[in-house]
């Protein structure tokens, strides 16, 4: 199928799906720095395929995942082998269908919890394509942070294809809100020629308050195996109780979480960045937003948001055809600064 001229107007009164959501972002592709003897900016997979077995964070079952190289324009896909058949999940922001505590992707029956960390990794080192073998619903929690998926991804090696890559470029500002006063949250995408992310968190809480509780992290300048991979998931003993009895929290410890009494961190070695609090928010909301399919050219700025709200913003962006389009770097140094380049290890 083919959207043409008519992909803004068929927007407006067709529900898209995964496939007709790519279908409507390929059909409306522009190219920028054009030129003829100047290197494509090029999509990205994995050299080889790599491992991790682990835990689910909310599920507490035992998982292993294979990420495997995938095709120029296959994008990220979740397979589920441990199915009678295999089923793909491809990542896009109406696959989305859970975002309690964690974004869930579905397909039919088939579903894959907490996909930000992974996703956000993939973000934060521009892998485009990707095979992601899944024996369970939930992704590993590992760490709780990025850092070990940075890690695989960097250990399998990533590698340049022959295709352009494709970013969807912001042309207005896009707005979510929720709440008023003591309960207000919102986010918002506005245009960029970069990728930029800004944060601000307000938990009221002893050993949050004094931490940072605003973050600025910008691709073109910041490193996010740095900066901002390390950042582990954080939780609240007072809500462990009423989390686990909702099945929620159940492979959740001192060893994948930074977790915290009324008063203090709990965890023995304290906290990885002075303001790890707020940094995991970035790198959900990575996650979060990578879930469109494709990397955004965008500031984002969010004021307590979370999965839900970060889905919402996505979704209100795929309604508005007029703010957005889809662009390709004939001339890579016409592109925004470092998104050319591999990112390096620590």
């Amino acid at each position: 199928m083919s959207y043409g001229k008519n992909a803004k107007k068929l927007a407006k009164f067709v529900p898209l799906t995964g496939l007709a959501q790519a279908a409507l972002m390929d059909a409306r592709v522009v190219e920028a720095g054009k030129s003829k003897i100047a290197p494509v900016l090029k999509q990205r997979t994995l050299k080889t395929l790599t491992r991790a077995v682990g835990v689910g964070l909310h599920s507490g079952q035992r998982v292993e995942i294979t990420l495997r190289p995938a095709q120029p324009d296959t994008g990220i896909v979740f397979r589920r082998v441990d199915l009678p058949e295999p089923v793909d999940i491809p990542v896009s922001t109406l696959a989305v269908t859970d975002t309690r505590m964690a974004s869930t992707i579905s397909s039919g029956n088939a579903k894959v919890h907490t996909v930000e960390h992974l996703m956000s990794a993939c973000a934060g080192l521009g892998v485009d394509n990707l095979y992601v073998d899944i024996t369970a619903e939930e992704v590993p929690i590992l760490d709780g942070s990025a850092s070990s998926f940075v890690f695989l991804l960097q250990s399998a090696g990533i590698v340049f294809q022959e295709a352009p890559r494709r970013f969807i470029r912001l042309l207005k500002p896009v707005e979510v809100r929720q709440g008023q006063g003591d309960t207000e949250k919102w986010a918002r995408l506005e245009p960029y020629h970069g990728y930029r992310l800004s944060f601000e968190i307000d938990f009221s809480h002893p050993a949050v308050d004094s931490t940072g509780q605003r973050v600025l992290f910008d691709m073109s300048v910041d490193s996010y195996s740095k900066d901002i991979a390390r950042a582990r998931t954080f939780g609240f003993t007072k809500d462990v109780e009423m989390m686990r009895a909702n099945g929620l929290a159940l492979g959740g410890g001192l060893d994948n979480a930074i977790v915290m009494d009324d008063y203090k961190v709990l965890n023995a070695g304290g906290l990885r960045y002075d303001d790890e609090f707020v940094k995991h928010k970035i790198l959900d909301a990575m996650g979060d937003l990578y879930l469109v399919g494709k990397p955004l050219l965008a500031s984002y700025s969010a004021f307590r948001s979370g999965h839900a709200l970060n889905n919402l913003l996505l979704r209100e962006l795929l309604n508005h055809p007029d703010a957005w389009d889809v662009v390709t770097f004939d001339d890579e140094k016409k592109a925004p600064k470092g998104f050319a380049q591999m990112a390096h290890a620590w």
